[in-house]
């Protein structure tokens, strides 16, 4: 029965009246591929931290200019946000991309290799798109291009919406997806669907994965401030060495994850990034900071968990005779793909990618702040394939490291999964 739905999914013809036949998106997008690879290129040669994004606004705002739509730049700091009004009635169907680099050191030997350099947490670091946002903004700047030329055929309103910092902001800044939605971009027009395409470089180009329902987690900060008392590293006993709280502590978080949640259900995965305490090999500390993350793919097991931390640090503490302070900052929800939005959409998908390369996956540890856009309206995220053809995926660098790579010889299947998105949803709403 759910093949034969899905056979005659595939079967409908495009939004009643309008002239977008498969064949024609296939061409739309192969006449913008060369110029959103150009636009590719570029942005991964200068990228910008998150919150810094200003020339790449420029960049955007550039590429914009000229195809009939209402831009409104300096979007939740440095972000752009499109507004095409399609000749059709319809929905109102936004399209996001983010537009922030890492700090990384690039050690790819490309000839549009990034050797930017910024300051991040006072440190003088080199700036790399190790995440593939660069990708991103080419392919919706290509998808905005080829539905200027078919505004006609368009039926009701795309939002293309080109985020910062979806990284994260600086420290005591705000920035990303809630302040993109603080300043109206969902509801400035009202948007009844948003989808967005994330690279991955360890998937073979020209396929996309998805997943219904939770596809990334939740991503939370923490800090576990551990106080004990200071003494002479060859007397412990007239101190309380917070060190040695605070490897116990370690230990524990992990029983939270090993003994206390229930895995069955969901993932959990608590990591402790770093530690800073002590000043000489020869004292023992009064205090120590650790700082770490936490991912969850449930909003009920995310609230558990964080009350287990609070629990498991504070009651260790005071056995020693410590006390320990833990402070969580959320920073990404869990990323949740509407079921019923994505089986509408899948038939479009396969369209964009040809028959047997639409995959499902299991879900990921990742985060991502698209998952902020999934409050306010049905939302479907999915990956795109940018791994070069027949490699081994074991053998292809993860995100966020210096040697990540992207064959972006294929990004038309992202515009053409996007145009197909746009249309089909009109379409399908409109029965």
């Amino acid at each position: 029965m759910r093949k034969q739905f899905f056979l005659g999914l595939l079967a409908l013809p495009y939004f009643a009246g309008a002239q977008m036949t498969p064949a024609k998106i296939e061409q739309s997008a192969k006449e913008v591929n060369d110029s959103v690879i150009a636009w590719r290129r570029h942005l991964h040669q200068y990228p910008e931290l998150s919150n810094r994004e200003s020339n790449t606004m420029k960049y955007i705002v550039e590429k914009l200019q000229g195809l009939g739509l209402e831009i409104k730049s300096g979007v939740a700091k440095t972000g752009v946000v499109a507004i095409l009004k399609g000749g059709k009635p319809g929905p109102v169907v936004a399209l996001r991309a983010d537009i922030d680099g890492l700090p990384v050191i690039e050690r790819a030997n490309l000839p549009y290799k990034s050797i930017q350099t910024s300051e991040y947490g006072g440190q003088k670091v080199g700036i790399m798109h190790a995440c593939g946002h660069d990708t991103h903004t080419a392919i919706l700047l290509g998808t905005a291009n080829a539905m200027s030329k078919i505004r006609k055929d368009i039926p009701g309103t795309v939002v293309f919406i080109f985020q910062p910092a979806e990284e994260g902001a600086p420290d005591n800044e705000e920035g990303g997806a809630p302040l993109m939605m603080k300043e109206g971009v969902m509801t400035n027009p009202k948007v009844d669907a948003i989808f967005g395409i994330h690279i991955n470089s360890q998937t073979e180009i020209g396929t996309i994965k998805y997943k219904s329902g939770s596809i990334m987690a939740s991503s939370d900060w923490f800090t576990i401030k551990v106080k004990g008392k200071q003494s002479h590293g060859s007397q412990p006993w007239s101190g309380i060495d917070p060190i040695v709280v605070a490897t116990q502590i370690i230990t524990g978080l992990q029983t939270i994850v090993s003994r206390q949640s229930e895995l069955t259900k969901a993932p959990v995965v608590i990591t402790v990034g770093r530690i800073n305490s002590g000043v000489r090999a020869n004292i023992i500390p009064e205090e120590l900071n650790m700082e770490g993350t936490i991912r969850t793919l449930d909003g009920n097991m995310q609230k558990d968990v964080h009350e287990r931390i609070r629990i498991t640090a504070q009651k260790i503490a005071e056995a020693s005779g410590a006390t320990a302070e833990v402070m969580i900052d959320t920073k990404t929800l869990v990323t949740y793909n509407d079921p019923a939005l994505v089986k509408m959409m899948l038939p479009s998908l396969e369209a964009a990618t040809g028959k047997g390369n639409l995959l499902e996956q299991d879900w990921t540890t990742g985060a991502e702040d698209f998952s902020f856009y999934g409050q306010k309206a049905p939302a479907f995220f999915f990956f795109l394939g940018g791994m070069p053809k027949g490699m081994d995926p074991k053998k292809a660098a993860p995100h966020h490291t210096p040697d990540f790579y992207i064959d972006d010889s294929r990004l038309d299947v992202g515009v053409k999964a996007y145009l197909n998105l746009v249309m089909d949803y009109a379409q399908l709403k409109a029965k």
